[in-house]
């Protein structure tokens, strides 16, 4: 039931990215980084850059960094990465970045202050990073007290709005309680578009295939509005509920 109900969100996940991606693009385009040299200390001081640190410190701060929070980081570093010159290059620095902050806790708050300052007259800004930040915190169905503390260090740092703070982190608390997953095999089989004999190697190829069709940043590329979007997200959810059930049975 624990696996069902991440997998379930894993779909608000993708959906709270490309909202929060949409809206970058306005402030983070490929035009405004076209002169940009991309070094590990340009990056490392950029405020994605400083994000992608306090991304580390949210993923470890219960002590690991599971599949799902692994998964939910390597599309923000695909996103990011894409608006700078040279993405491969972009991508590695940030991964660099994330590998040597999600141990360290002893710059927390120093890093949440720089990026505070930074987008410190952009509440929607604000709005965004600290969302993300919550999301990722319950990726693994709930918040421990390490991680509460690391997100309540940083939405001081960046002088966050404490009633809107609670409201967001209310809202995913409301939503993990709120969540009935309904499904049988059969139709998890049907979903993705596979046979029970099918092996592991086939199934996940036809799920990855689904997952890339119905990615909600994907969709973006096509120009569809936002009720549509709300439906792929729902559509990613039971894709990434089927698979979960499939490989459950397959064990």
């Amino acid at each position: 039931m624990g696996n069902l109900i991440l997998l379930l969100l894993i779909g608000g996940f993708f959906y709270w990215i490309f909202k929060s991606y949409s809206k970058y693009s306005v402030n983070y385009s490929k035009e405004a980084f076209k002169n940009m040299t991309i070094t590990k200390e340009s990056i490392e001081h950029s405020e994605l850059g400083l994000f992608v640190a306090l991304v580390a410190k949210v993923a470890k701060a219960d002590g690991k960094v599971d599949a799902l929070e692994a998964q939910l980081v390597g599309i923000m570093f695909d996103d990011i990465s894409a608006v700078f010159p040279h993405p491969q290059k972009t991508k590695d620095i940030l991964k660099e970045i994330f590998s040597e902050q999600k141990d360290r806790f002893d710059n927390l708050e120093e890093i949440a202050h720089t990026l505070g300052q930074i987008i410190k007259r952009d509440r929607a800004k604000q709005q965004q990073f600290m969302g993300f930040l919550i999301q990722l915190a319950f990726i693994d169905g709930e918040v421990s007290k390490s991680e509460d503390e690391v997100l309540i260090t940083i939405a001081k740092a960046f002088e966050f709005d404490p009633n809107t703070y609670h409201a967001i982190f209310d809202q995913f608390e409301k939503m993990m309680k709120n969540i009935h997953p309904k499904a049988n095999i059969k139709d998890a089989y049907k979903l993705l578009g596979v046979k029970e004999s099918d092996d592991m190697s086939v199934i996940k190829k036809a799920y990855r295939k689904l997952i890339r069709e119905y990615h909600p940043d994907i969709i973006k590329s096509q120009g569809r509005d936002e009720a549509y979007m709300q439906e792929a997200t729902a559509k990613t959810q039971e894709i990434n509920q089927a698979y979960e059930m499939i490989k459950n049975a397959k064990k």
